[in-house]
């Protein structure tokens, strides 16, 4: 390799080096102004829809409707009937429920509690009974 070559590589170096972090901050930039339009195009179509809403909500014939779904209004000369659900009696919440297990490590700490207290009884877990 001669001193010229030697040159020009060092000089090819230093501007593909120079040339870098231009080349880098422009792509960069590139994909933060294609992200940035990205979101301008979600926020129009937001607006869009936004200025949909506002404009169905000037309609009298839309409240009418929206009063009569959400809120169950009835209007002047109509009968509206409203559908109950069959009351739950007591006959029904009166069955008996097992007794949920108390997780492990509560039992755990129940059961050395009473080794410290010297009763050697527990809570019962609802399945079985230990220690009695």
């Amino acid at each position: 390799m001669t001193g010229r070559a030697a040159i020009l590589a060092v000089v090819v170096c230093a501007i593909a080096m120079s040339l870098a972090y231009p080349v880098r901050e422009y792509i960069s930039l590139r994909r933060s102004i294609s992200e940035l339009r990205a979101e301008k195009a979600r926020v129009e179509a937001e607006k869009q829809a936004l200025l949909a809403r506002d404009r169905q909500s000037n309609d009298p014939n839309w409240i009418k409707k929206t009063a009569k779904e959400r809120l169950h209004y009835c209007g002047p000369g109509e009968k509206c009937y409203v559908v109950m659900e069959p009351l739950q009696g007591k006959e029904q919440t009166a069955v008996k429920q097992q007794p949920a297990v108390p997780p492990w490590y509560q039992t755990l700490w129940e059961s050395v509690e009473a080794a410290d207290k010297g009763t050697g009884r527990r809570a019962v877990t609802g399945k079985e009974t230990v220690g009695q």
